[in-house]
């Protein structure tokens, strides 16, 4: 039987209140509920603010938790879900917009079957095309397809045609996020060449493409879990090392542009906990609407036997001085 009483959200909510981020100090240890009463369903999640709404995409994880055999590491799955979506106007209430991408079933050739991966979904607005664009990593359970997947629709809760999917520039494309800088123009980065190495990407104009403008970053460092962001000029990359489902300590990274040189700077998190980044996973970074320098750093509580009772962290922060340093206001015992 599902253990949904493992669900244990960790989140501080976070509003934007007079250009500053207004944190809670209170930590929940409840199950995460939408505004239906409902359990949140959105791991690997992306964030896209659009309008004065917050949307949120994530995997949606059902279904027994199994371990696929003859794996060298802990290759544990469920039947893919698809992509949720949920809806803020506050980041505290989550309103249940539904599938935003559908699987199906009894087809093991299609990329969006059941008995396939889909991890990771990001979405971006194109302003040119006045579409919604969706790219996330889609793979076998055993990990051999290695493909970033593309889909796109007319409103962002969806639902969202599936387009295909890529190994962009003959790559492997495992763990993904997508960024839209300033310019307009947008990226996919990926963990590749066995998560050896991190790629970023140039997109085609109207953001359903991979071009051949790509640089390999972090080479030889085995790097995955990929979150993007930019503040003042500078970007961020927080990424994970290759570790299954167990936790392990963050690293971020800074550029002056992002298909530029990366710098390592180390961990980002600090206190207790920071050697496995609080037990979680990074998925990605939020930019807090009306609030300059404020940013929400998004993660995965992977629970690798009980998949669907996996949890979520927030962590509010700001870059001071270029420094990120991420830190829990509170220790905290979820087991």
């Amino acid at each position: 039987m599902q253990k949904l009483f493992l669900v244990i959200t960790i989140v501080y909510f976070i509003l934007p209140v007079s250009g500053q981020i207004k944190t809670q100090p209170d930590i929940m240890h409840e199950p995460w509920k939408d505004t239906d009463g409902h359990l949140v369903n959105a791991h690997g999640a992306g964030m896209l603010y659009f309008g004065d709404t917050y949307y949120m995409f994530g995997e949606i994880k059902k279904g027994v938790t199994r371990l696929v055999p003859d794996q060298h590491w802990e290759d544990y799955r469920v039947p893919a879900g698809g992509v949720s979506c949920y809806s803020s106007k506050d980041l505290s209430q989550w309103k249940y917009e539904g599938i935003a991408l559908a699987v199906i079933t009894g087809d093991s050739t299609n990329d969006l079957d059941t008995g396939r991966v889909i991890e990771r979904p990001k979405v971006v607005f194109n302003e040119r095309t006045k579409k919604f664009v969706m790219w996330l990593h889609v793979d076998k359970a055993d990990y051999s397809f290695a493909r970033a997947g593309v889909a796109i629709s007319d409103r962002p809760e969806g639902p969202y045609s599936y387009e295909g999917s890529f190994r962009p520039n003959e790559q492997e494309s495992r763990d993904i996020t997508l960024f839209k800088d300033d310019d307009g123009k947008a990226y996919i980065i990926y963990s590749s060449e066995n998560n050896n190495t991190m790629q970023i990407c140039l997109l085609s104009a109207d953001y359903l493409f991979p071009t051949k403008s790509f640089t390999p970053i972090l080479k030889d460092q085995r790097r995955e879990a990929p979150a993007l962001f930019k503040h003042e000029g500078k970007y961020y990359l927080i990424t994970s090392l290759c570790s299954g489902w167990s936790p392990n300590a963050a690293l971020y990274s800074i550029a002056d542009s992002v298909m530029g040189k990366w710098e390592n700077r180390g961990n980002p998190c600090s206190g207790r906990g920071s050697e496995t980044t609080f037990e979680s996973q990074s998925t990605f970074v939020l930019p807090v609407a009306g609030s300059a320098g404020s940013f929400i750093f998004m993660a995965d509580k992977w629970n690798k036997t009980d998949l669907p009772a996996s949890g979520y962290l927030w962590l509010p922060f700001q870059i001071l001085n270029g420094k990120l340093n991420l830190q829990m206001e509170k220790s905290v015992d979820t087991k």
